[in-house]
């Protein structure tokens, strides 16, 4: 099978590369934060890469746009998540920065697919046509 469709998206592959490196920063938290931060900072790291998935393969651009502003929520909840495991001394400042710099990347890179899907609509292909069957792929 050769569909690759959503993961040539741009922001889908950094947001993939960003959920790695915040479950690599998990591997140091305590054992008491397991069902609490670990369990937290993983999921919503995971919730944007899924809604990316799960918002390509819809029928409408409304449909793809809501999902990959539910990603983009999810972006800015994992950025919190890096600043509570700072502030309780599971991470370092260095790390802090870093997973900062690759949430910013993804949320600038989802709000550009998000403006791309704005557009087509707005250039009459209409809401009812899905996104994603003969668009090209952007570079977001």
């Amino acid at each position: 099978m050769n569909y690759r469709g959503y993961k040539e998206l741009k922001c889908y592959i950094e947001a993939r590369l960003l959920r790695v490196y915040i479950f690599s920063l998990t591997q140091k938290f305590p054992a008491s934060e397991k069902y609490l931060l670990t369990g937290q900072i993983i999921d919503s790291s995971r919730s944007i890469t899924r809604n990316m998935a799960e918002g390509y393969g819809r029928n409408t651009y409304s449909d793809t746009r809501n999902f990959f502003i539910i990603a983009r929520g999810s972006v800015t909840q994992t950025m919190e998540h890096l600043t509570t495991a700072f502030d309780e001394k599971y991470i370092t400042e260095d790390e802090l920065h870093l997973g900062e710099q690759k949430c910013e990347l993804v949320f600038k890179l989802t709000n550009g697919y998000i403006s791309y899907l704005e557009n087509l609509k707005v250039l009459g292909t209409g809401s009812k046509q899905k996104p994603n069957s003969q668009s090209p792929i952007p570079n977001f």
